[in-house]
Formats: structure tokens, sequence, C-alpha cells
């Protein structure tokens, strides 16, 4: 017995001295608190706080529709309300990137007369195509009336673009946006409702001490805070667990989007055609697709990206690779040929579509846009829905700001505008669609399953589908499965990863914590480069984890490459722990999206 208890303590020691060895990675104040760092004792950690009637948490489609909608309503009843947007890019639209084929449903409700007021929707569809790849050839699928992808009617636009012309719009109608300054923490007031939120402080160096330049944020106060943050926000993912948003719904199903844009031969250019695949490179097994839209634009202009679905299990799988390996596919490197890439970006997606909608309202706000997760999947489009929720949740809450009883409004009535709006109806009728893909047959089950039953019946089935455990369980670990060996890039229509992270044009601040948190550093080592062979360094599509030897030769260690992250939450969502946690870094810093 004392044997056993010695060789245990041993092993124990030698674990303890093996770890004192790892350096500290997590530096972050809302991992390691500030009341507890004799660092921070004399520092001042008061903060200057403002007042608004609705503060509104990012200025996408979403959060834009709904200072507009807000703005409108007030104008037609002769009153004057405060509206703020707090958005963390340093320019509106600066973080906004999507395919985008926009179906202008929303827009023509909110500003009709969009056409005379210079919106840029200069790319009205002319062609649909869709097809399933092999590794060599290509079979066209039929595009019925009706079916989601007949983008009869919509528009190729660069969404960012889409975004600074909305927040144009509301800048001139009295709306304050301030770009530049990201919302790190909700403010709650002591019945537990939502008072409104605070900017994040600035000026603390990479250690996690106060710089001389150290400020606190600023604090907003507001009757009703939006939130609509886009996919995964972080501070939603506080919302959702505090109120549990999410008792009635199933867990939100993700994607990764990646997507470049170039510059092609003017012969090869077709403005307006729309393409869209399925099938190679991925397997049967893994969800996913391709999309090439051809823009009007002041060059030859194609838009091409790759959809991943993170349900994936194959820890080898890299999304950036699969990506760039399609691009040699006969028929895509016939139009990119001879082309030059220009841009390229990443962000995470929604794809539980109708089961995966959390209650949307609590006391003190509510969620709009793709914060409450309203992609149509086989739509393959959400901003239209994006901007309904949006304006549904402003008539909500300017219904309540009149009655002054109330210190903090819950639009209750919210919900209910959603449910009987298309957004509801459309999410209804594609509902199974996405899990229908979860088959012995995979891809081939969910094309028949989706071509059935809402390409003929429209959805009418009286079952609904489960999308299953949430995506960060479904990895295996890597003695279950074969390793993927990826060609390398031929620097012509396939490159590496850190010079498409230098198109993105992402910038932060060098000297700060980094902003990838980890709840426990030892986990990456410890479980998921043991387990896994450390998938953080494949599923990232910018370069910011990396395992590297330890300086004493013995070993490894995860390397966190802040200043490459281009907020597209993908870690935050797939890591197979949960031990990742994405905070905001200090405001403006990220990607600098022309147009994505």
């Amino acid at each position: 017995m004392l044997s056993a208890l010695k060789r245990q303590r041993l092993r124990l020691e030698s674990l303890t001295r093996w770890m004192s060895n790892l350096p500290k990675i997590t530096t972050h104040y809302t991992i390691h608190p500030r009341d507890k760092d004799t660092r921070w004792k004399d520092v001042s950690m008061e903060r200057v706080g403002d007042e608004a009637d609705v503060v509104i948490v990012g200025g996408g489609p979403a959060g834009l529709s709904a200072a507009i909608r807000l703005k409108q309503l007030a104008a037609e009843k002769g009153q004057e309300i405060r509206v703020c947007v707090i958005e963390k890019s340093s320019e509106v639209g600066g973080h906004i990137l999507s395919g985008a084929v926009l179906q202008p449903t929303a827009l023509d409700e909110l500003i009709p007369d969009w056409k005379e007021k210079g919106a840029p929707l200069n790319t009205p569809v002319t062609e649909d195509v869709i097809a399933l790849l092999t590794k060599t050839s290509r079979i066209p699928i039929p595009i019925p009336p009706g079916f989601p992808l007949n983008n009869h009617g919509n528009y190729i636009v660069r969404l960012g673009h889409v975004v600074r012309w909305l927040g144009e719009q509301a800048e001139a109608m009295g709306v304050e946006i301030y770009p530049g300054y990201a919302a790190a923490e909700i403010l709650y007031d002591s019945d537990g409702s939502v008072k409104g939120v605070a900017t994040n402080d600035v000026g603390i160096a990479k250690d996690g001490s106060p710089k001389e330049s150290f400020e606190r944020g600023m604090e907003f106060h507001t009757r009703v805070t939006i939130f609509a943050e886009g996919c995964h926000g972080h501070l939603t993912k506080g919302l959702v667990k505090k109120f549990n948003l999410r008792e009635k719904a199933e867990p939100q199903s993700y994607g990764i989007g990646l997507k470049e844009l170039w510059e092609i031969p003017i012969e090869k250019h077709r403005p307006g055609r729309v393409e869209h695949t399925v099938g190679w490179p991925l397997d049967r097994n893994t969800y996913g697709g391709s999309f090439l839209y051809h823009l009007k634009d002041d060059t030859p202009l194609v838009a091409v990206g790759f959809v991943v679905g993170l349900d994936y299990t194959n820890p080898y799988l890299s999304p950036f690779r699969e990506f760039q390996r399609f691009k040699h596919h006969p028929s895509i490197a016939a139009t990119l040929t001879g082309g030059k890439r220009i841009a390229y970006g990443a962000r995470a997606l929604n794809e539980g579509g109708f089961q995966s909608i959390p209650k949307l309202t609590f006391p003190g706000g509510c969620l709009i846009g793709c914060g409450a997760g309203l992609l149509n999947v086989p739509k393959i489009k959400g901003t239209h829905n994006a901007m309904k929720s949006g304006m549904l949740a402003a008539e909500s809450i300017f219904e309540s700001l009149t009655d002054s009883s109330k210190e903090r409004i819950e639009p209750l009535s919210y919900g209910e505008k959603l449910q009987n709006s298309f957004v509801w109806k459309e999410l209804k009728a594609v509902r199974n669609c996405r899990p229908s893909f979860h088959n012995p047959l995979g891809l081939y089950g969910g094309l028949a399953y989706s071509g059935f039953f809402f390409g003929v019946l429209r959805g009418i089935e009286p079952w609904t589908l489960s999308h299953g455990k949430p995506d960060h369980t479904r990895l295996k670990k890597m003695n279950e499965v074969t390793p993927i060996e990826y060609p390398k890039p031929d620097g012509v229509l396939s490159f590496d990863l850190l010079s498409s992270v230098a198109l993105t044009g992402t910038n932060h601040e060098d000297n700060q914590p980094p902003h990838l948190t980890l709840l426990d550093d030892s986990v990456p080592v410890n479980l998921n480069l043991k387990e896994y062979d450390g998938p953080e360094g494949r599923f990232c599509p910018a370069g910011v984890y990396e395992f590297v030897p330890l300086e004493s030769g013995s070993g490894e260690r995860l390397q966190i490459n802040a200043q490459n992250c281009i907020h597209c939450k993908t870690c935050d969502i797939k890591d197979t722990t949960q031990n990742i946690k994405w905070v905001t870094p200090e405001g403006g810093g990220g990607p600098a999206y022309n147009g994505m």
C-alpha cells in the first residue's frame, strides 16, 4: 500500500515538474481575475458611463436594420430616442464576411427606395448552376422553381459594402455608431436584468499587467440592449447560459465558411452567374459545399468560397486545405486560371436552423440576426432573415419605450412577431434538410431526402429531425481515423495559410493579453495533442494555434499567435473540451475586410 502511494506521489511530482516547464499561455483577466493580482492593487477601476434609450451590440445587417427601424418609428410618432450602435471593427462593415447572394425581401420593406439611395446591389442574378463534383468530373443537378437555390430576383453583393451603406443610412437618421469599440462585458442590475454593456479596457500588457496608458472601458446603460453580434457572439454565449435560453432548443450546429476574391480574365467573366457545388473534395459523410459568384464590379471579379460543417469527425481535416485543393478541380480551375487572388477571409456560420432557435428575449434585451441562428442553410442565405429580425425587434421595443413605468424592457412580442413572419415560415419548411445528412448514405441520403420532402412536399412532413450531439463532441481520436494527406499549394490556384492571412488585413496590438484564452493551459498538450494530434492547428483558418518544441528540447507546447486571429470563432466552437474561450481584443483589432 505504501509502495503504491509512493509511486503515485512520485508521478504527481514528475507531472508538476513537467508542468512548471510549460510557459503560461493565458494571461487575460477573464481567466485570472485582477482582484487577486497584486499588480492591480492601486489601479482605479472606475468607469465612465453614458445612457441611451436603446443600445445595439454589433453593426451588421441585423443591428443596423434594428437601429434604422427604431428611428423610422420614432419619426412617425414625432418622438426623439437615442439609439447607439457599438461595433468592434474599426470601420462599419470591416468584419463582415459572407458569400453573398442577397434576397432583398427585408431591404424592400426597410428602405423601399434603396435603388434611388445608391445601395450597392449592382449584380442581379442572371444564371443559376448547381453540380455534384467527383474528383475529375461534374454532374449537373436541376434547380426547380421554388427550390432554395433558385436565385431569381436576388443580387450578388459584397456584403461589407452593403453594411457600410446601411451604416450611412442609419447615421443620416441620427443613429450614433461607435466603430472600434468592442462590447466586452454585460452589465446586470440588482434584479438580474441586463442594464447595458461595457466596452473593453485598453492599455493592458501581454503579461496581464497594467500599462501606464491603461484606461477602463465605458459603460452604456439603457432600457433595452439588442445583441446582434453575429454567429457565436461571446456575450450572447453568456446570456444563453445565464437565462437558460436553450432550455427548449437543440444545441446550435455550425459550419465554417472560407472565401477568396479573385480578379479573372474578362473573357471568363459572366456577371450574375451563381454556381454551387457539393461533393468532392469532401467525403460523403462530411457536410459542405462551394460557391462561385461572378460580380459586376470595377474589375472582372468572382467570389469563390467553401463551407465545411463543423460536425466533421476526423481531427486531421483542415477546412482551409480542403478549400485550397477544391480550386484544383478542373471545372473550378477553368475559371480561376489566369486570374489573381486579391482577398481572403473566413467566418463561422449557424447551421442549426429552426430546431436551434433559442428563446429570443430576456429581462433587458433580446437576440437578433445570426446571433439568434436565423440562417437558412439550404438557401445559403441569412441576411434577409437577420434584417427582418432586427426590424421586428425594433417594433416590439418601440411599443414599450413609451411606458416609463418599466426601467428595463423585455420585448416579449418580438418572438410572436418573428413566428408570424416569413422568417419562421421558411426556416420551418427547411428544418429537416440539414439534419437529413446524418444518415448512413451521408451526402446522397441527404440530397434524396431534401429533394423529395422539400423539393416536392415543401417541408410539410409532420416530424422534425434532430441535429444530435454538439459539434465539439464529434471528433474521433487520432487512433480511430486515417490521417488526411493534403497536396502542397502551388502558389497559383492554391496557397499557404500565412500568405492567405496577410490578405485579410488583420491587425491586433501586439502587447496585449491573447484574446484566445484557455480555461486550463495544460489541456492542449495533455489532451488535444496527445489524443487528437492537435486539431486546433487544423480547424483554425488563420494559423493562430501551433504546437512548437519546448525550449528544453523535451516535448511540445501550444503557441497562440493571437495577432493572426480573424474573429471567425471556429476555435470556440470546435475545441473538443470547450477549453478555448474567445473574448474581445482591444477595440478595432481584427480583420480589415473590404467588401467581403
